[in-house]
């Protein structure tokens, strides 16, 4: 009896700290004090960001792709992930949360009620990015139209259904250090903060271990498509031999050099970047001749 009481107690005491371990890492309480947040600067962070990508309604084009409604299906080898509202209405979307519940959504993932999110919402990306950058991305989406579609839940199997999990994967995995470590500067500095942080490239281009995470040892090197046959490409200096005004052109166009067509989600993530400035393309271009190569 004492020996079972005794293991008892440990289990116990081994959830508790587990319990602990795993609970949801929320920002400092003034990570946006004083800030307002700007709509038109907070636009071009949307494009950057590729909101519209998964949360407008796919293949949206022109003012329909400011109607953020969610559905769409991102398949994955743990169930399929649905993407939620995320328009400004009060009870479909997120018009009813504050900056900070915001904020701790783009950068820590967590909900407004305290539980994890999954990060096939790219969290683990964004939380390289600024708060100012949040706060005007959170004016902006304000500013959109609000739309009453409900978002629908993700269809997982157990135990991929237990959000606590996603705490322990936190710990394990998700880092908001540089991936090209070191300091940069002009165009290939912007152009890291826009692939890694807004843009967050690496989330398709990486391929990705057993539980999902990025191997960074092999950034941008490819990974295969969730979403069905064929790879997405290694953008690395190792495949990728463009110089950076074809890439930018590439990415403002959507137009390979040899006359070949983005298609699938690219289209989608080419459509967002022709809307940012030609120097963010520019930058962009920059940072991928940096990233070592991975052959």
């Amino acid at each position: 009896m004492r020996l079972l009481a005794l293991l008892i107690l440990l289990a116990l005491a081994a959830g508790g700290v587990g319990w602990i371990l795993t609970a949801p890492e929320r920002l400092p309480r003034d990570t946006f004090t004083g800030l307002a947040g700007d709509p038109g600067r907070g636009e071009a962070v949307f494009w950057a960001g590729g909101c519209a990508g998964c949360h407008a309604a796919e293949g949206a084009t022109g003012e329909a792709r400011l109607v953020l409604a969610g559905g769409q299906r991102i398949a994955s080898d743990f169930g399929t992930f649905v993407a939620p509202n995320i328009s400004p209405h009060p009870e479909a979307g997120i018009g009813a949360w504050t900056l900070e519940q915001f904020g701790n959504a783009m950068l820590r993932g967590v909900a407004p009620d305290g539980s994890h999110y999954y990060p096939a919402f790219p969290y683990t990306s964004y939380a390289r990015a600024s708060a100012v950058d949040m706060a005007d991305l959170w004016a902006f989406l304000r500013s959109l139209p609000p739309d009453a579609t409900p978002s629908q839940p993700h269809e997982l199997a157990f135990p991929f259904s237990i959000r606590r999990a996603i705490g322990a994967w936190k710990l394990l995995f998700w880092t908001d250090a540089w991936v090209v470590p070191g300091t940069l500067t002009g165009p290939a500095a912007r152009g890291r903060y826009l692939a890694e942080a807004l843009g967050h490239c690496g989330e398709c281009h990486t391929p990705r271990g057993r539980l999902g995470q990025l191997d960074y040892s092999r950034w941008l090197a490819g990974a295969p498509n969730p979403a069905g046959p064929g790879r997405i490409p290694n953008i690395t200096p190792a495949r990728l031999t463009w110089s950076e005004a074809e890439i930018a052109a590439y990415l403002e166009t959507g137009v390979t050099p040899e006359f070949d067509v983005a298609g699938g989600h690219m289209a989608a993530v080419i459509r967002g970047l022709a809307e940012l400035l030609p120097e963010d393309r520019a930058a962009l271009a920059a940072y991928l001749k940096i990233v070592p190569p991975v052959d």
